[in-house]
């Protein structure tokens, strides 16, 4: 059923591409819904259709200037302050509860203003661009965002026979997504629980789903790839958990020291800030990741390596970086808002730092755990549990912990 409380937000560069945004306009129409039209490019709109948002609305939302734009004249600049400004309008709206889905459509330019503005639109309400880059590789743009890139094949630069089919197409597909009912999770269920796993800590991660969803938990796996990391944190930040088990916080080590798998510096920030209960674990904090070996740098090609896969290269830490590893989580944790528990898995991180394992260093784990003994506040709690961090053991002590920090216990 059409919601006609919420709209459609259809936005781009309306000064050059009026007639193209014109007819996609039409199509939504048709689609029985209502839009609201956001110009995020630099001059005024070709009046082909009634704006909501001029120009310099959206600069001004960037806390800019159109005319500052236009005497600038760096196309760069423009792209980005128009990005944040459409960012910061999508947010209003959404708060206002005026926002039903968005749509951008562009090319190089366009496409990196929708898919900034789009950032600021929280998971579940959909987000379609119709690109002449959609092709290439732009996971950096699209983040950890749940927005859908469909290829306009032609340029976007005038109607055709070609670009008129695939407007009505993605206009359509928008539409239908923007329609289809939301279902949450079970009734019954007692909460959400997030959870970062690896290939190496496949085992721990199970057993402690199937423990929570036989409590009536609902479980969020998040692979520790880094995009998978960046969106654990984008949903904590948006209130989607009521409790994290980050027992893989492998991608910390790869931020250290330029491996493949980085979230970025704010990589456990999330749910210190928001006061989200949370379990810790230093999981595969014994590896960094890179792709072939050959991709390794070279000031790391001397050092312990092996291959997981053909396009998988491990390093095993050492123990400066070890150190570091341990100041910089308990300097993140220490801040949080709500108690939080570290476990340290005493006989090993992953599945090869086990005893006779190619990555078994228990004194460069002792060197972690110490660190992460001296370093932590009173708000943090620090056990260490006798076991590897794959045995069931090590499960059940984190599932148990996290309910305690939750107000339940493990029967």
């Amino acid at each position: 059923m059409v919601d006609v409380q919420k709209s459609i937000a259809l936005l781009g560069c309306f000064d050059t591409k009026g007639p193209d945004f014109s007819f996609l306009r039409a199509c939504v129409l048709a689609c029985g819904e209502s839009v609201i039209t956001i110009n995020t490019g630099t001059y005024h709109s070709t009046g082909d259709f009634p704006v909501d948002f001029e120009a310099e609305e959206v600069a001004s939302a960037a806390n800019h200037t159109l005319a500052e734009l236009q005497a600038r004249a760096d196309r760069g600049y423009a792209v980005d302050v128009m990005g944040r400004g459409g960012a910061n309008i999508l947010k209003r709206l959404h708060e206002a509860g005026r926002l039903k889905a968005v749509m951008g459509m562009g090319g190089g330019g366009g496409t990196y203003i929708a898919l900034a503005a789009m950032q600021a639109v929280p998971l579940g309400v959909p987000k379609l661009c119709l690109s002449t880059v959609a092709s290439k590789d732009l996971s950096r743009q699209v983040g950890s965002k749940d927005i859908t890139l469909m290829p306009s094949v032609v340029d976007i630069a005038g109607l055709n026979s070609i670009s008129r089919v695939l407007m009505r197409q993605a206009a359509a597909a928008l539409c239908g997504m923007a329609n289809t009912p939301l279902t949450e999770g079970a009734a019954d269920t007692n909460g959400r629980i997030a959870i970062s796993m690896f290939g190496n800590t496949t085992a721990c991660v199970t057993a402690c789903t199937e423990l929570l969803q036989a409590r009536g938990y609902e479980v969020f796996v998040f692979h520790a790839n880094g995009v998978g990391g960046q969106t654990m944190e984008s949903l904590i930040e948006e209130r989607c958990f009521d409790g994290v088990l980050d027992l893989t916080t492998t991608e910390l080590a790869d931020e250290l020291c330029g491996g493949i798998c980085s979230a970025g510096p704010t990589r456990l920030d999330a749910a210190a800030r928001c006061g989200v209960p949370q379990v810790v674990a230093p999981g595969c904090l014994d590896m960094v990741n890179f792709a072939h070996p050959d991709t390794v740098p070279a000031r790391y090609r001397q050092r312990q390596l092996y291959n997981w896969a053909p396009d998988v290269t491990l390093m095993r830490t050492d123990a400066d970086e070890n150190e570091q590893l341990g100041k910089w989580l308990t300097s993140k944790l220490n801040l949080a808002a709500a108690p939080v528990t570290v476990l340290l898995p005493g006989k090993g991180l992953s599945q090869i730092d086990a005893e006779g394992g190619i990555f078994a260093a228990p004194q460069t784990n002792r060197i972690l755990f110490d660190t992460i003994r001296r370093t932590a506040s009173d708000r943090v709690t620090v056990t260490e549990v006798p076991v590897h961090i794959n045995d069931k053991v090590f499960a059940q002590q984190a599932v148990s912990a996290l309910l305690q920090l939750m107000g339940h216990r493990l029967a």
